[in-house]
């Protein structure tokens, strides 16, 4: 009997159509799971889907995930169609790197609407009753190394997922009940195709010196992916309000 796989599981993943979201998405098709993908690039929606294996048993919806009424119709259109959920794994999110003189209300409201109160919000609707399975069910948030240590620059990307670490824990104690496990996962830095164009990366000496942060260098999203199979699966349940920092050593030193 092997405790990792997703074979029977219905699966949502928001911010499916690039990056972890999307590696996520892919490896947990490969692991059995029925995936309902949520993003707002339907083209890459498609494109994520098309990379995925039994690609049609999957779902995909395009949404801007702080509309919180369209979301209430696609989870209820999403159950009809696949059953009771299981796992809802909560990737989409917007990173930035900005000096405190720079920000403004605006930009802080955006980042919390997206980081925290879409991924809340999803995790309030997947969780009612006549959504989530009665068996029990798995909800995991993307947080980020930066919830738990500091660098210039990224105050408010931290504060975001400083805000997902925490939440989660409580809401743990408050699905427990319900047999539903709630966990983070906090990933150093990842190679993407976004990232990978920013200015720390994209530059050849700040990119050697952020490797170098890390242990075992620079991640890959199959990494990320990797662990959120784990805690998606029978195999973890017995993991309940925990973070797990999938860093390649960057917070070892």
């Amino acid at each position: 009997m092997n405790l990792f796989t997703l074979t029977g599981k219905n699966i949502v993943i928001t911010g499916a159509s690039s990056g972890i979201g999307r590696q996520c998405a892919i490896s947990c098709a490969a692991m059995g799971a029925t995936v309902v993908l949520i993003a707002r690039n339907q083209k890459r929606l498609k494109e994520t889907l098309s990379q995925m294996a039994n690609k049609d048993t999957h779902l995909y919806y395009s949404v801007d995930l702080t509309d919180y009424d369209s979301i209430t119709g696609i989870i209820k259109d999403a159950v009809s169609k696949i059953g009771r959920l299981t796992g809802l794994l909560n990737c989409a999110g917007i990173s930035t790197t900005l000096a405190m003189r720079m920000t403004s209300p605006e930009t802080l409201e955006m980042f919390f609407y997206t980081n925290v109160f879409s991924a809340y919000f999803l995790t309030k609707e997947v969780c009612k009753v006549e959504n989530i399975s009665k068996e029990g069910a798995s909800v995991i948030f993307i947080s980020s190394v930066m919830a738990s240590v500091g660098t210039s620059g990224k105050s408010i990307y931290s504060m975001t997922k400083g805000a997902l670490l925490s939440g989660s824990r409580s809401l743990a104690c408050e699905l427990a009940k319900k047999n539903i496990r709630v966990n983070v996962v906090s990933p150093g830095a990842i190679l993407t195709p976004i990232n990978e164009n920013l200015p720390h990366m994209k530059d050849p000496e700040l990119r050697k010196a952020l490797e170098e942060q890390h242990l075992l260098g620079l991640g890959r999203t199959e990494d990320v992916a990797n662990a959120c199979i784990f805690l998606l699966s029978d195999a973890s349940r017995w993991v309940t309000g925990t973070n797990l920092i999938v860093d390649g050593g960057y917070t070892a030193r």
